[in-house]
């Protein structure tokens, strides 16, 4: 899939591939204690933010990693948050999506609404790969989180067990499933794998 050619809307917010324009508002976005809490990984300075844009071109390029700048376009473009698809194995059953909120964006619906637009994105872009399930993984304590997932249809499908010391505590892994395909449609060939990915909200593999 070719970088920069993919854009979601969600009433206004506009999702699209992070640009190196977008520097001073990311740094601007981990400049927060909420995101050097809940977020592995992190961004300090401009080198460390022009290496994170570099990783979400090299993700596109690949397929790997399909990560948007979430945007408002009701308030000047304004950079609200970041939403990432996982899927390091091609034809894969399963994806996983990860995402972060600015803390200015907070209790605007911007997570529930964007993750919305990517779920259904995803499920129509990869329906002839194959996807058929995506997951949502984040620590057990996040409440913010797990509210964001069930709104968005995820349901909690298990307690993950904590892997000290870079998973100190249990987490939530969340499912949604894709629609049925209409009546008549051909399914993935057989044989495909399930898989599963990691993001900033879970290791790539069951803990």
């Amino acid at each position: 899939m070719d970088h920069g050619t993919v854009t979601l809307t969600a009433g206004p917010l506009l999702l699209r591939p992070w640009r190196p324009d977008d520097i001073p508002a990311l740094l601007a976005a981990y400049d927060d204690p909420a995101m050097r809490h809940w977020l592995r990984t992190q961004v300090s300075d401009a080198a460390d933010a022009e290496r994170w844009i570099e990783v979400q071109r090299e993700g596109w390029a690949s397929g790997s990693r399909l990560s948007f700048a979430v945007t408002d376009t009701a308030r000047e473009g304004e950079l609200v948050g970041n939403l990432a698809l996982k899927r390091p194995v091609a034809d894969a059953e399963s994806a996983e999506a990860g995402y972060w909120t600015s803390a200015a964006a907070r209790g605007r619906g911007v997570a529930s609404r964007a993750l919305g637009a990517l779920t259904d994105w995803a499920f129509t872009a990869f329906a002839g790969e194959g996807l058929r399930r995506l997951e949502l993984l984040h620590q057990v304590d996040n409440e913010a989180s797990c509210r964001v997932a069930e709104k968005s249809g995820y349901a909690l499908a298990e307690v993950v067990p904590a892997l000290p010391p870079q998973y100190p505590l249990d987490g939530h892994r969340h499912v949604r499933h894709a629609p049925p395909a209409p009546r008549g449609t051909l399914s993935a060939p057989a044989g495909r794998r399930a898989g599963s990915a990691g993001t900033s909200g879970g290791p790539a593999t069951r803990r």
